[in-house]
């Protein structure tokens, strides 16, 4: 005995129902992200665009070569403060088959860097057809580089611990041209997405100092005993004392 027609029929209608109660919940949900995203920037006093087909074309690593980015939606673009000054960012979902798998986050750096560099959370499923080749693991994450040399350079130990810190819901952060990115869940909200712009300001400060953190940076501190007596006046040696002329300083100070 075969199946009734009319229960196809019911079985069908069922079908088309959930599937478009299914559909006005993701049109609901979407329309909350852009009304919600839209918000956030005029807040901020930051430009927001429903569209972008032209902007993930200007990276290729990190989330947008993994999920083959085709577009960007619901995009937030402005700046916002480090350390070293203000810098220019975006905040954007890319579309990739018809759906939204990430939200991107940018923030731009003065100076371009000279390697591709990738640090993915060691339980994503990273690998893509043309990766970049593996430097080895870093902190939480393994890091990924187009050039080895110049990536191991660029992988200090401040640069670890800045990765780590960004969560575990950032699959990858990543280094190219004047930029740093990284990708986080589609459904995260804007209290989210501003700590992950600070936290991508931070690792900005790092591989992008200014001159004046440069300084700083270098300068070496000042002996106990007082000020390290200057050999500028002696152009044929370095202005910065070296710790053997520091220690001969603080003991000479100590025997009067």
């Amino acid at each position: 005995m075969g199946i009734p027609a009319w229960i196809w029929f019911v079985v069908a209608a069922v079908a088309a129902v959930a599937g478009l109660a299914l559909l006005m919940t993701d049109r609901a949900r979407e329309s909350s992200r852009n009304r919600e995203r839209a918000r956030w920037a005029e807040l901020r006093g930051w430009q927001y665009v429903e569209e972008d087909e032209e902007l993930p074309r200007e990276w290729s690593g990190g989330a947008i070569g993994y999920f083959g980015a085709e577009a960007a939606v619901n995009v937030v673009a402005g700046s916002t403060f480090t350390s070293d000054g203000r810098r220019p960012v975006f905040v954007f979902d890319i579309v990739a088959d018809g759906v939204i798998p990430s939200v991107v986050v940018a923030v731009r750096c003065n100076r371009v860097q000279p390697v591709l560099l990738e640090l993915w959370l060691a339980s994503v499923p990273f690998q893509r057809a043309e990766m970049p080749e593996l430097l080895g693991p870093v902190g939480q994450r393994y890091a990924f580089a187009d050039e080895v040399n110049a990536g191991r350079a660029l992988v200090t130990q401040e640069l670890v611990e800045a990765a780590d810190a960004l969560g575990g819901d950032v699959g990858v952060a990543w280094i190219e041209e004047e930029w740093v990115l990284a990708s986080v869940a589609p459904n995260v909200g804007p209290s989210r997405l501003e700590r992950l712009l600070r936290d991508l300001g931070e690792i900005a400060d790092i591989i992008d100092p200014s001159a004046e953190a440069m300084e700083e940076r270098y300068v070496p501190p000042q002996s106990a005993a007082g000020p390290v007596p200057s050999q500028s006046a002696q152009p044929s040696q370095s202005t910065l004392a070296s710790p053997a002329s520091e220690q001969g300083s603080t003991e000479e100070g100590a025997n009067r």
